[in-house]
């Protein structure tokens, strides 16, 4: 049939009218259905080494701590260091009189020579009788009282030498030595005080900080997830090829210099405060720590290899179950029941549902239920 050209014209604008409409709605209905597809972040799993760590509240203690006593009694005569100085090993600190004392020391001495002489004479006396035994000038009773009195002698002799030893270390004792280096406290009692073990015995402290220990508290919900490591690093395992290294943070947020290493573990859990209890030994050459400093005490456990961690933000937890959201190759979510070990830090090991190569939501989980359709960023597909 023909048609006039002018309405050729209309026929042709309204088919392009309905062309584009209809084009219209399908972009629209189209960009409706990519704007409502939810976005998460998502992480590819991989069983790289996963060194574990573990942070707990620590208190510094001395490495070693000595009450300095008087072991005999006298007058505190002299104090010979400065209070709160450090001191050396077998450094003079106080004298107590010492008058007594050696005059017991002379006396034992003087007791020793009278008994070395009165020796001497037994043993020229048994000389002289056993001759005459055998020429029959003497009696048996005779011989055997010259060798009782010469043995007895000697017996003499030598109880006069233990006193003489007890004497002159009693007298050792009235000049006090430090049994260790390290810092030294003030003087407990003044001078001129009557001191020793029937009075004041203490008469000062030294605490040894060129190393000291740090003492720490795992909670028994972490000590029970972790057990088998825990118990291994503890103990010394002579199986481990590393040390469980510690380092410390400070009040003030800086990171100590020096790592020290665990060197106690407690064989049992604390009813009282449900904590599993362990110190470090840290050096401290410097003496920048000081005894009753609080400190934040970051262990080194465990390093495995390989192992696969994912973010403690991705596991769920159902009737005491743990689980991760998953994708797969449609980028549809599906859940994944795992089986998962020590926290360290911001993640968590997983011992067994996952595979190098899976894809996991690390976060926002909560609303996303198996099957949904996502738009991944920061995957590596």
């Amino acid at each position: 049939m023909y048609i006039p050209l002018p309405l050729r014209s209309v026929i042709a604008a309204t088919a392009a009218v309905v062309l584009l409409a209809a084009g219209a709605s399908s972009c629209s209905k189209s960009m409706s259905v990519t704007d409502s597809t939810p976005e998460v972040e998502v992480m590819q799993v991989t069983d790289d080494s996963v060194i574990v760590y573990g942070e707990y509240d620590g208190l510094i203690r001395a490495h070693r701590f000595v009450e300095i006593n008087a072991r005999v009694d006298g007058y505190l005569e002299h104090m010979s260091f400065v209070e709160g100085s450090h001191i050396t090993k077998g450094q003079v600190l106080f004298t107590i009189d010492p008058g007594t004392y050696k005059a017991n020391v002379s006396r034992a001495r003087a007791n020793l020579d009278k008994a070395r002489v009165e020796a001497d004479k037994a043993r020229r006396d048994l000389e002289r009788i056993r001759p005459l035994y055998e020429k029959n000038a003497a009696s048996q009773l005779d011989l055997d009282n010259a060798e009782v009195a010469y043995s007895a002698a000697k017996a003499e002799v030598e109880g006069c030498k233990a006193d003489l030893s007890t004497a002159e270390i009693t007298l050792g004792y009235t000049t006090v030595r430090a049994p260790i280096s390290g810092y030294i406290s003030g003087k407990v009692p003044d001078i001129g005080t009557y001191v020793g073990p029937s009075g004041k015995s203490l008469l000062a402290t030294i605490e040894k900080t060129d190393s000291v220990r740090v003492e720490f508290a795992i909670s028994a919900p972490e000590y029970i997830k972790g057990k088998t490591r825990i118990i291994k690093i503890l103990n010394n395992d002579t199986t481990r090829t590393w040390h469980s290294y510690v380092t410390l943070s400070l009040s003030d947020g800086t990171v100590y210099p020096h790592t020290g290493v665990v060197d106690f573990a407690s064989p049992s859990i604390d009813p009282e405060t449900g904590s599993f209890a362990a110190s470090a030994l840290v050096p401290n050459p410097a003496h920048n720590l000081l005894p009753g400093e609080k400190a934040r005490v970051k262990i080194f456990l465990d390093m495995g290899m390989p192992t696969i961690a994912v973010p403690t933000t991705a596991v769920k937890m159902r009737n005491d179950s743990a689980f991760v959201t998953v994708l797969d190759a449609e980028n549809v979510t599906a859940e994944r029941y795992i089986d998962t070990g020590i926290e360290f830090g911001p993640k968590v090991i997983v011992r067994s549902g996952l595979a190098p190569g899976d894809i996991v939501v690390a976060d926002n989980t909560d609303d996303l239920a198996p099957g949904t359709a996502v738009r991944p960023v920061n995957a590596s597909r």
